[in-house]
Formats: C-alpha cells, sequence, structure tokens
C-alpha cells in the first residue's frame, strides 16, 4: 500500500498547467454527460424507438457514476490517481464511441452505463488530484475553476445537444467527447508525475467483494428511487422487492466491509466527526440542489411566460455567483474557520430559498433571478470551504477516500431529491388540478399556447413547495454542521501550506 510521510506536489510547477488543463477538460466531459442528451431525446428515440424506456439513458448513468464514486476512490488512494484517472477516461471515451453506434435504445442504455462506469473516475480524481496539485491556501484558484467548468458545462449540456441534434445527428452527441478526451488523456499521461511513495513491503489487497457489494447495494437502491413512482407505484411488488433487497444488501456491505482487510468503504469515513458532517451536509446539498435546476425552468416558462431560452437564463445566473463566491471564501474561513464559513453560506441560502415562495404572482424576471445570483453566491460559501476543509484533513493515502465518500452523498442527495420534490410538486399539483398531478405534462401543454390561469397557480404553488422543502434540506445542513462538525477542522499542515 502507498503511503507518505509528507505531502508533496503531484507534479511540478512547471508541468502543473497543463495537467489542470486536462482536469478541466475531464470534469467538462462528465459535466457535459449529465445533460446533452436531454434536448436530443425527440430524436434519438425517433431513430432507436423505445420511448417507454429512454429515461434509463440518464438514469443508468448516474447510477454507474455514483455507486462507482467510493470504489474509484479507495483504487486511486491505493495505486496513485494516474492511473485511475488514465482508465476510468479510456472506459469513458470507449462508451462514449459504442453509444454513436448503438442500433437500439437497449444498446444505448447499455453504453451509457459503461459511459457512468469511466464517468465516476473521472468526478472523483479529479477533485482529488485538486488537492494534490495545490497546498492549503492555493486550493480555492483550482476548485474555483473546476466549479467554473462543471456549472457552464452543466448548462451548455442541453443547447449543445439541440444543435447537434438539429444541424448534425444525434450521435456527434457522443463522437464529440473523443477528441476532448483523447486530449485530456494525451496531457495527463505526458505531464502528470506523481511523487514515488513508500511502500509497506506488501501487496495490496483489493477488497473486491466490497466493491461488488456497494455497486449492487447503491445500482439496487437508486434504481428503486429514480423508477418508484415512473415505472411503477411506490407500494407495488417491483419497488417493495428493489428496497428489501438494498436493505439486505446493506447488511452485506457492512458484514464485508468490516472483515476486509483494506475496505472500500472504511469504517473511519463515519467515525471521524469530520468526515461525516461534511458527507451529509453535502448531501443535504444535493438534494436541495433539485429545486432550481430541475423545476425554476418549468416555473419560468408557465408562471412568467418566458421562452425556453430565457427561462434557462434565469437559471443560469446562478453560475456567475457561485465561483467567485467560492474563489472569494478563502478570505472568509481564513479568519472564521472552515465551519462557520460553511455555516454562514447555508444559513443564507436557506432565507433566500425561504423568501421564493414569497415572490409576487405573478412576478418579473429579474426577481427569481436575482434570488438565483444571491442562491449561487450562499452556496459558494458553503461547498468549497467544506470540500478544500475535508481534504485538508486527511493524508494522500485517505485523500480519495475521503473526496469519493463527499461526492457519493452528494450524488445520492440529488437522487433522493428528484424523487422527493417531484412527489411534492405532483402531490400540490394534483391537489390544485383535481388530479392532474403530471408536472411534465403541464410542461409539455406548453408548446400549445400560453396554459389557463389555474395552471400557472397550481404550478407556481407546486415550485413553491418545493423550494420551501429545499429550505429545510438547507435548515438540516446547518443543523449538522452546527451539532456534528468540529469548531475546528483538525487540519494536516503540510509544506507549501
Amino acid at each position: 500500500m502507498r503511503a507518505a510521510a509528507t505531502e508533496q506536489p503531484a507534479a511540478s510547477r512547471s508541468r502543473r498547467g497543463a495537467v489542470v488543463a486536462a482536469l478541466m477538460l475531464s470534469m467538462a466531459l462528465a459535466a457535459l454527460d449529465s445533460t446533452i442528451v436531454s434536448t436530443a431525446v425527440p430524436q434519438i428515440v425517433g431513430d432507436l424507438g423505445g420511448f417507454s424506456v429512454f429515461s434509463w439513458l440518464f438514469s443508468g448513468y448516474l447510477l454507474a457514476v455514483t455507486v462507482t464514486l467510493p470504489v474509484y476512490g479507495k483504487l486511486s488512494d491505493t495505486f496513485g490517481r494516474k492511473p485511475v484517472l488514465v482508465a476510468g477516461a479510456a472506459v469513458f471515451l470507449l462508451g462514449s464511441l459504442l453509444c454513436a453506434t448503438a442500433w437500439n435504445m437497449a444498446a444505448l442504455i447499455a453504453f451509457r452505463i459503461v459511459q457512468g462506469l469511466g464517468g465516476g473516475a473521472l468526478q472523483g480524481t479529479v477533485q482529488t488530484l485538486a488537492a494534490d496539485l495545490y497546498p492549503l491556501k492555493e486550493r480555492p484558484k483550482i476548485q474555483a475553476k473546476l466549479s467554473t467548468v462543471w456549472a457552464t458545462s452543466a448548462i451548455a449540456g442541453p443547447s449543445l445537444g439541440g444543435v447537434l441534434a438539429a444541424y448534425a445527428d444525434w450521435r456527434w452527441i457522443f463522437l464529440i467527447n473523443l477528441p476532448i478526451g483523447a486530449l485530456a488523456l494525451w496531457l495527463i499521461v505526458r505531464h502528470l508525475h506523481e511523487p514515488v511513495r513508500e511502500s509497506s513491503g506488501r501487496r495490496p489487497r483489493i477488497d473486491w467483494a466490497g466493491a461488488l457489494a456497494v455497486f449492487a447495494c447503491g445500482g439496487v437502491l437508486l434504481t428503486a428511487l429514480v423508477q418508484g413512482g415512473v415505472a411503477w407505484d411506490w407500494l407495488s411488488a417491483p419497488s417493495l422487492a428493489l428496497f428489501g433487497t438494498g436493505l439486505a444488501l446493506i447488511g452485506a456491505v457492512v458484514v464485508i466491509e468490516r472483515r476486509a482487510a483494506e475496505p472500500i468503504i472504511p469504517g473511519w469515513v463515519w467515525r471521524r466527526r469530520t468526515i461525516a458532517a461534511v458527507n451529509l451536509a453535502l448531501g443535504a446539498l444535493g438534494l436541495l440542489m433539485v429545486a432550481p435546476t430541475v423545476f425554476l425552468p418549468t416555473y419560468a416558462q408557465t408562471v412568467l411566460g418566458l421562452a425556453p431560452v430565457p427561462a434557462g437564463f434565469v437559471l443560469s445566473v446562478w453560475t456567475l455567483s457561485w465561483p467567485v463566491s467560492a474563489a472569494l471564501s478563502q478570505h472568509v474561513y481564513g479568519r472564521i474557520g472552515f465551519r462557520n464559513t460553511a455555516m454562514l453560506g447555508i444559513g443564507t441560502a436557506t432565507l433566500i430559498l425561504l423568501a421564493f415562495p414569497f415572490l409576487p404572482y405573478p412576478g418579473e424576471p429579474w426577481q427569481p433571478a436575482l434570488l438565483m445570483l444571491l442562491l449561487g453566491g450562499a452556496l459558494g460559501l458553503f461547498q468549497l470551504p467544506l470540500i478544500i476543509g475535508v481534504q485538508s484533513t486527511v493524508g494522500w493515502e485517505e485523500r480519495g477516500t475521503t473526496t469519493a465518500s463527499v461526492l457519493f452523498c452528494r450524488q445520492t442527495g440529488q437522487t433522493i431529491g428528484a424523487t422527493l420534490f417531484g412527489a411534492i410538486a405532483n402531490g400540490v399539483l394534483a391537489a390544485r388540478l383535481g388530479g392532474a398531478g403530471d408536472l411534465d405534462a403541464v410542461t409539455r401543454a406548453l408548446g400549445s399556447g400560453a396554459p389557463a390561469e389555474h395552471v400557472r397557480h397550481a404550478v407556481a404553488d407546486a415550485v413553491h413547495a418545493v423550494y420551501l422543502g429545499a429550505a429545510g434540506a438547507a435548515a438540516l445542513a446547518f443543523l449538522v454542521l452546527l451539532f456534528v462538525a468540529p469548531r475546528r477542522f483538525p487540519v494536516l499542515r503540510n509544506p507549501g501550506d
């Protein structure tokens, strides 16, 4: 097993710029592929068929990314970041090429899962390498860059997908990954040189049983959450069977990991207060982010009467303030600490989310846009100090596992949030529209003209309820930091920090 007594930069400064460029390209690939397919669905379905299962183009990718994060985190701590990132990028590009050659919907879904298997390595290892490359005082710079890339790519994805589907062919959505990914791979292989770590003299033991159990458990439970209430009723036999199997697999994971010499999910991830608190807090962040990203565009089109592009702008303004706030957060946590800075950010976010239901009806577009601008600034103060703080409490040999656990919890929070808030929105719509509780159906109806006034009111009430739920998630994160996180993170000071 690798170990290091002292922290060293993962690349010399002369090579670091090229490595950072590779990390940003890798992050862009992972972010784009989460959203770029959405606007090309009509063309894909028209070519391949399979409308009844097309949602698995998104769910399959999400499941594969989420459940592999802990596995890649442990592997990067055992064998180093470079081999894991190179292997993950290669799998991602293979999946992209296969997606472009898909002959039916089942094949495309299977190849999207292959993409996700590589995407998990991209997300987790990029974040870990960012901490390896920079000492503590410089980490906000690289994290702000990665946040900007992620936010910009996630917002631009649907537009790019629509352009490629309309003016070229939907298969170019996947083929465009190949030159970008190849450039990132070349930069990593050529310029990333990790320092040699001291060896314990024994061969690393890989917990393959634990990896398989984690993958199976996460896949079953996330499938139950993604498909519950959509493909089948929550209390139906498939739903109950999946949740029952998931609970049994959780027990199996606990037993296997306790017996493993080097577990994929070590117990210290949850026994250490700092890591446990950050995991829970960022899980709540993933949950609350569903409210604006999923429901605000519908609100902007239905209630405010905006076209899709201006509606997207109402949401995208938070990508302006989030990275700026994140970059400036070092001046705050340098004075008051990681925990207090994050509490300031999430406390402010709670108030902003609570303010949304009090916007005038129907209101002006600048009003929710202003709230989103403020929300991005608040969440930049919240997320980045926690990520940098928790990465700084562990050494190189534990950083990959720690980073992966944080990202896993955030991804899981988003999955739970989509399920929970979707149920809340549909419940409110059902009450307001006499049973017509399908928010997607309301959105599709916009294409036929201006919605009826009672529909606009119903959507406004539904989105208001979702934002109140998001405020509850933000408040939960605040309480976790207040009562679980230590007042001062136990930072390991390394040379250059």
